[in-house]
């Protein structure tokens, strides 16, 4: 099989505090880590977001100074307001190179997010 780089998602919820958004955010990468069998050398990039109403910190320097993921690209953005949309929402799309096929990749949702999916296997 050939390396190839693939996506994996990831949400969690938090409250707006820096405590509170870096601690659901690492959560959430260590499981996202886990679920995978992740190296740092496969992340190639992570895209965050965050719901409007979290606006206290960054997550993207959880994965750069509490993962070690300082050569990784990564980026923050707000989420779309959608009416109905789960509040105090960070979401993560994490690109790796890997030799594994899409449906072998756990996509991680915790806390208040973990019904934004049903197939949630970590």
């Amino acid at each position: 099989m050939s390396t190839v780089c693939r996506g994996i998602r990831g949400a969690t919820t938090a409250e707006n505090t820096v405590e509170s958004i870096h601690g659901a955010t690492h959560e959430m990468l260590q499981a996202i880590v886990k679920a995978n069998a992740l190296r740092k050398e496969e992340v190639a990039a992570a895209f965050f977001t965050a719901t409007p109403d979290l606006n206290a910190a960054f997550p993207s320097t959880v994965a750069r100074v509490w993962m070690g993921w300082e050569h990784v690209a990564l980026v923050d953005s707000h989420q779309m307001e959608v009416q109905g949309a789960l509040p105090r929402c960070i979401r993560v799309l994490l690109m790796v190179n890997t030799d594994k096929q899409p449906e072998e990749l756990v996509n991680v949702y915790l806390n208040g997010a973990a019904n934004l999916r049903a197939t949630t296997r970590a």
